[in-house]
């Protein structure tokens, strides 16, 4: 009776479809492109991975003609006669079929950096993943620094496995200073995780007192000292207090330097909030400047200054950019500004506030002689039909001082969108995007 089940079982198996072969590519360029969504008739939804690639392998699509739809986030094909934006496929088991879309944003989408499934669907067609898979699910809004021979990454919440409550003090990771071989799809990060006893990726602020601990500010000083701000949060954004945290190397873990505020104290006082530049003023000083994305705070350049508020000074605020498209004002969410060798100017990439089509999901790139603007018209580089994409950092260290691009990446989530679909595998997790600085999309005006 078993010989009997197990033959049948085998039989079985050996009657399963190999998937078919799906490629996502853009037709400018070549390159394979992540998170492309194919959605069939019937509602079966496909995503490609890291690779540009999706397997497929429904036995109800294959071996016929198949219509799917095409979405994906500034990337398309052109629509049909009644409006509908897709293709028509005959899908064969272990066949190829391949895709080209055209980017309809200036921004070049290279990629997931966190999260599980990078390379899922190679996977599931034959293909070794890039990278081994790190036991993180989601993550929420990146930070980074440049220390002691490192660059450290750090997160907010982390999605895990094994429970749908993960990890609310901060997750971390290390990894080369330039940990990138290139600077095109796919790409792989090779993230050194801070893990507990079990394995698991772990949190390492854990300040004392109720609720998620937060941090900002992230800085590494010319002491060798790594930095931040915290934040102690209950609920879901009700934060009741801030303090100054310290970089603890024996036990890997942010430690509590002090208090700066809590909500008994009423008002706020000026706090060290947001990503940091260093910037020398006309004078030759050497100033912190903390912003997000334009500074608002800044304190001199060292260890003893930073933990001292009686040091930090109020950085005027410029006013918001201007669209050179139309000369509409575009207001600043969220985002972060880096000083750019190759164009030899200020840059900014920063999330729109109450933008269209998404509300926190259109990016804007403005650039400055100065790291207090004014900020000159600014152009459209990003935008989502209906998620949200927030807290865009520039990744300065990813790339060599003399790219003609930059990077940066930003948290892709429907938070604060309109009852938004959740991407598979992508939703709350950090895509890194390349943009070209000698595109003439972004300088207009210059044309």
């Amino acid at each position: 009776m078993f010989k009997s089940l197990t033959l049948l079982l085998c039989s079985c198996l050996a009657l399963g479809a190999a998937p078919c072969r799906v490629e996502i590519i853009d037709q400018e360029n070549g390159w394979p492109v992540p998170m492309v969504e194919l959605r069939s008739t019937h509602e079966t939804c496909h995503i490609s991975d890291n690779l540009g690639l999706i397997a497929i392998a429904d036995p109800d699509l294959l071996d016929r003609e198949v219509w799917f739809h095409v979405r994906g986030h500034g990337y398309g094909v052109p629509k049909d006669g009644f409006g509908y934006e897709g293709v028509r496929a005959t899908l064969k088991a272990g066949g190829t079929f391949r895709i080209e879309v055209e980017r309809r944003i200036i921004a070049k989408r290279l990629g997931r950096l966190t999260g599980a499934g990078l390379f899922a669907e190679g996977q599931q067609l034959g293909l070794a993943p890039l990278l081994p898979e790190t036991g993180v699910f989601g993550c929420d809004s990146v930070l980074t620094a440049q220390h002691d021979g490192h660059l450290f990454w750090l997160w907010g919440d982390t999605t895990l496995p094994d429970y749908p409550l993960g990890v609310f003090h901060s997750t971390a990771a290390t990894t080369a200073l330039r940990p990138l071989a290139k600077f095109e799809p796919p790409l792989a990060l090779a993230l050194t995780y801070f893990r507990d006893a079990k394995g698991k990726p772990r949190g390492v602020a854990q300040m004392p007192g109720d609720g998620p601990t937060w941090l900002t500010g992230i800085v590494s000083l010319p002491n060798q000292r790594l930095v931040a701000t915290y934040s102690k949060i209950k609920g879901f954004l009700d934060e009741y207090e801030v303090g100054l945290g310290v970089w603890d190397p024996a036990t890997r873990n942010f430690v509590r330097e002090k208090i700066i505020w809590k909500k008994a104290d009423g008002a706020k006082p000026l706090l060290l909030q947001g990503h940091p530049v260093r910037w020398q003023d006309p004078a030759g000083k050497r100033w912190l400047l903390f912003g997000d994305p334009f500074p608002a705070a800044r304190c001199p350049d060292d260890f003893e200054a930073w933990k001292n508020p009686a040091t930090w000074e109020k950085t005027p605020a410029p006013a918001a950019p201007r669209s050179a498209q139309d000369d509409s004002e575009v207001q600043p969410h969220r985002g972060s500004i880096a000083w750019n060798p190759f164009l030899k100017r200020w840059l900014t990439v920063f999330t729109q506030k109450f933008g269209n089509p998404s509300a926190f999901g259109e990016l804007w790139y403005a650039e400055a002689d100065s790291p207090l603007g004014p900020w000159e018209p600014a152009v459209k580089i990003l935008s989502h039909d209906n998620y949200t994409f927030y807290n865009p950092l520039i990744q300065t260290a990813l790339t060599p001082d003399d790219a003609p691009f930059i990077l940066f990446e930003g948290t892709y989530t429907t938070e604060f969108a309109d009852h938004a679909q959740p991407t598979p595998r992508y939703n709350y997790n950090q895509i890194l995007y390349r943009l070209d600085l000698n595109d003439g999309k972004l300088h207009p005006q210059r044309r």
